[in-house]
């Protein structure tokens, strides 16, 4: 009987595994699902931004026209860059802890099919101990030749689900690591890309000749239209450098316009998202 309680100290030890995989994996899913959706948010309200900025040079003398267009190009490839750490986030990060429900089912399958062995070893360890009292020697060695079975059953079921748990195990903490380097890394390269081109936005802020426009400016009050050229735009073809392949900022534009129709339905939610349930997801985790 004090094999069977090892035993089941085991059982209490995997299931405890198996459980907190399930919550927390969940909680992760739900978080960064809520992450990445803020983060697509984020950079819908930049495009607005973008289009506001483009909208209001129009309106403005030459140097502040150049200085504004030029200036909203380089937020307008922030938010490209944005784009991809989303659909990267989307990939990498979320889908992989999506995943992993199937996983743990299938483990929790496996410790559920182990109980009913040990329960049967115990079934006939206590139909033995009653023939023991009462019955004939015949009669008891039978029971002990079913004692002996249900302990071999339930031993070598004991071998595999430790051999599957050590496995659950260390796979876990593999594909916890790969998820969160694979977050952190996407963060870092979009991070990296961002101050990049924001230092080019400052440095068009910095370069704006506010004088320049004022004189245009005094000219039109006193009726005077001369005409001079401001500084050009910039170029705006994004680098061979750069590690993301960008689309042109017009085709980035409409595709994020006909997502944002979606993601604006539940931009008003509550602000903590429900914890994912991990419990009958579709796919295994990838390896």
């Amino acid at each position: 009987m004090s094999i069977v309680l090892s035993r089941d100290s085991q059982v209490r030890v995997m299931e405890n595994t198996v459980t907190n995989a399930e919550k927390y994996f969940g909680q992760f899913c739900s978080l960064l699902a809520a992450y990445t959706r803020k983060t697509a948010r984020l950079r819908d309200k930049a495009d607005q931004l973008v289009k506001q900025l483009t909208d209001f040079a129009n309106t403005e003398n030459p140097e502040m026209r150049a200085t504004m267009r030029n200036f909203a190009e380089d937020l307008a490839k922030v938010q490209d860059y944005r784009q991809a750490e989303v659909e990267r986030l989307e990939t990498k990060v979320v889908s992989p802890l999506k995943l992993y429900g199937v996983h743990i089912k299938q483990t929790r399958a496996e410790i559920k099919k182990f109980k009913q062995v040990q329960k049967n070893e115990i079934k006939q360890l206590e139909k033995l101990e009653k023939l023991r009292q009462k019955s004939p020697s015949d009669r008891q060695m039978i029971a002990e030749t079913s004692v002996q079975r249900a302990s071999v059953d339930a031993s070598r079921t004991t071998h595999q689900l430790e051999e599957m748990i050590d496995t659950f195990q260390k796979q876990k903490l593999k594909d916890l690591q790969k998820i969160f380097s694979d977050f952190v890394t996407i963060e870092m390269v979009f991070h990296a890309k961002a101050v990049e081109v924001y230092s080019s936005a400052f440095q068009i802020l910095e370069s704006y000749d506010l004088e320049r426009d004022l004189e245009d400016f005094r000219a039109k009050m006193h009726g005077v239209y001369g005409h001079y050229d401001a500084r050009p735009l910039k170029d705006t073809m994004p680098s061979p450098a750069v590690p993301w392949a960008l689309t042109g900022q017009n085709a980035q534009t409409t595709i994020r316009s006909q997502r944002r129709d979606e993601e604006e339905s539940t931009e008003h939610s509550a602000e903590e998202d429900p914890v994912e349930d991990l419990r009958g997801q579709g796919q295994a985790p990838q390896q």
